[in-house]
């Protein structure tokens, strides 16, 4: 008897250990994504409703491409306080919890996707929180190529400079699968992205410049 409650409390604890463990690892996947069954209340951006948290935060009258066109480009310091702006291939979810979440189409021609290059320090991350999301390399010197797997088409070719949160945003062609080259101070790092479906990443942490 005494060895199985023994058995029992060491199982117990093994799956409180267990349960933890993964918590904490969505508390940090959620830190740059949003939950990916997010539902917002509100989907049109013409409702009264829509309007109020595009409002509260200074982004009245823009489309998803221009909210995440201004955002992308303000210092960490301006980014709206308490707003989760969330990409995914085919909606930007816009939450603060004060206002009615909001659901802004993306573009039907063109898929956004934000790269974090790095040197020693990345994080985990899959759909791109526009004012969470924050790489290593801020506001660094970079050069960029991106071609089409299938073409060969050469969609980016040239310098480009990280944002204040260490990303570089692009608005590729859909239903590709794209392939980027970074460099960096004599490093480069290579990626192949996929634009084509509903599940694809926004969100490109994993190119270690070496």
């Amino acid at each position: 008897m005494t060895s199985l409650r023994s058995h029992s409390l060491l199982s117990r604890r093994t799956a409180g250990k267990a349960f933890a463990a993964a918590m904490g690892l969505t508390l940090v996947l959620t830190a740059c994504s949003a939950p990916a069954d997010k539902t917002p209340s509100t989907q049109s951006s013409s409702a009264p409703a829509a309007s109020s948290i595009l409002a509260a935060h200074n982004l009245e009258g823009l489309d998803a491409a221009g909210v995440v066109d201004r955002l992308d480009a303000l210092p960490i310091s301006e980014r709206p306080e308490g707003l989760m702006a969330s990409i995914r291939p085919n909606e930007l979810l816009l939450t603060d919890g004060k206002n009615p979440d909001l659901s802004l189409p993306m573009p039907t021609d063109k898929f956004y996707v934000s790269v974090s290059p790095y040197v020693t320090n990345t994080h985990d991350c899959f759909f791109h929180s526009l004012t969470t999301c924050k790489g290593e390399l801020l506001e660094e010197d970079i050069v960029v190529k991106v071609t089409n797997e299938a073409t060969g088409e050469v969609l980016v070719d040239g310098p480009m400079k990280t944002q204040p949160n260490g990303f570089f945003g692009m608005w590729l062609p859909r239903n590709i699968d794209a392939k980027i080259v970074v460099s960096y101070s004599e490093r480069t790092a290579t990626a192949t992205v996929s634009t084509a479906k509903d599940d694809d990443l926004t969100c490109l942490t994993t190119m270690q410049l070496v």
